[in-house]
């Protein structure tokens, strides 16, 4: 059976290369990948090569749960393309594009089926809509 496909995006206020270098940094990472405010990344490790694999830690801050996110690079087109598999079988594509001093992202991910789409949506827009703050509020722009 084929997976709903969802879309988020977002347009940051800086350059294609910046986007890029922080999205896929591990310190960064674990900086920004947080859904919201009570959740935290305390872990991240990244080989941006195909076959290459991740792998970011997502904790309660409270310590109530946590889980491993990771999965595995098919496919890499430096500062326009990453595709990959996380780990339960789902595809994740990401795609970039420079406009002038600032940077779209377009991403879309298979759905699981064990929570509502809008939900799975929410919270990815708010993991992007925090990567875009830490760019655009912490000097990075």
């Amino acid at each position: 059976m084929e997976k709903p496909i969802v879309h988020i995006e977002t347009t940051i206020n800086a350059p294609l290369q910046t986007v890029w270098e922080q999205y896929n940094n591990p310190e960064a990472i674990i900086e920004w990948n947080q859904a919201s405010p009570d959740w935290n990344c305390p872990s991240s490790t990244n080989d941006l090569t195909i076959g290459g694999r991740f792998k970011n830690r997502m904790e309660a801050k409270d310590g109530s749960f946590g889980f491993d996110f990771e999965g595995e690079y098919l496919d890499i087109i430096p500062y326009q393309k990453i595709v990959y598999k996380i780990d339960d079988g789902r595809k994740v594509n990401i795609k970039f594009a420079a406009h002038e001093n600032h940077t779209h992202m377009f991403i879309e991910f298979e759905a699981e089926d064990t929570n509502p789409i809008e939900m799975q949506q929410g919270g990815w827009q708010a993991i992007l809509n925090s990567f875009k703050s830490y760019i655009e509020n912490n000097g990075k722009a």
